[in-house]
């Protein structure tokens, strides 16, 4: 029988991007579900923080070479691969020079959120489905770990709907309680939208006055999951009201076997 495929997307990843809620739990569940028999694909940007000597990291020219579009302006995406130490597994990373070479991550060296966070967004979100277009490999479940992977479920389930390596993908949505929203702008809708979306397909992304990418995420995924123990009220509300299968917060004694079983809950709707 084939074994069922999981891409994992994340903003972070140990031992990679410093220590993190997403970083702890993106390092050992690839791991841990490849050791239960499925085969597993990470993707994750690749930070001007990551030290690609000591990581070894190096380009995959194959996969490299595409251009993707933010805001009308195209930016080339470089597509970079490491093993992870201590598993037989294989890590990407989507660079690009504009977005990515900074040395640090979301925010500069005062604690203030880079004005090109969104757009960072936009083409990491986009990058990943031209890549897994480009493997070539079709995943049963997408889990998404983090607010800079928050466009993926609609992008996957608007979008590229009719795409056949993802018609029978199945989306899980993990929140967190940090995001950077605060700061997009009120062209992020416009520039988030892509192949013939309408600014309506993107309505769960806004409130009316704030974008609001936890709420958007969740409503277009099959599954979520609530990765922090506290979150902001809203986010809250989001999890307690949902009607759709979630996981509430669990402690790292618990999460993984219980990601497991949600994932093969999901797979088990695909046969019936």
């Amino acid at each position: 029988m084939d074994k069922k495929k999981i891409l994992i997307v994340t903003q972070e990843m140990k031992p990679y991007t410093a220590l993190s809620e997403i970083s702890e739990i993106a390092r050992k569940l690839p791991q841990y579900v490849q050791e239960n028999g499925m085969e597993i694909r990470v993707l994750m940007p690749r930070f001007g923080t990551i030290n690609e000597r000591r990581h070894r990291l190096h380009e995959v020219v194959r996969l490299s070479g595409m251009n993707i579009i933010v805001d009308d302006d195209d930016f080339p995406l470089i597509i970079k691969v490491a093993s992870l130490p201590g598993a037989r597994m294989q890590v990407y990373f989507l660079d690009n020079e504009d977005f990515f070479k900074r040395k640090s991550v979301f925010e500069d060296d005062e604690g203030n959120g880079f004005e090109d966070n969104s757009d960072r967004m936009i083409f990491f979100c986009k990058g990943v489905i031209e890549t897994v277009k480009k493997f070539g490999w079709a995943p049963d479940i997408v889990h998404c770990h983090g607010w800079m992977t928050s466009l993926v479920p609609l992008y996957l389930k608007t979008a590229y709907a009719k795409e056949p390596i993802f018609q029978n993908s199945k989306v899980v949505y993990s929140l967190y309680e940090k995001t950077l929203e605060k700061m997009f702008s009120d062209e992020f809708v416009a520039k988030a939208s892509i192949n013939n979306l309408k600014r309506e397909d993107l309505d769960a992304y806004n409130n009316g006055t704030d974008v609001t990418l936890h709420n958007g995420a969740v409503h277009f995924a099959d599954a979520v999951i609530q990765g922090s123990e506290q979150l902001a009220d809203g986010d809250q509300k989001l999890i307690t009201d949902l009607e759709k299968p979630k996981l509430d917060f669990l402690s790292e004694e618990e999460y993984l076997p219980a990601y497991l079983e949600l994932y093969n809950s999901l797979l088990e709707q695909e046969v019936e």
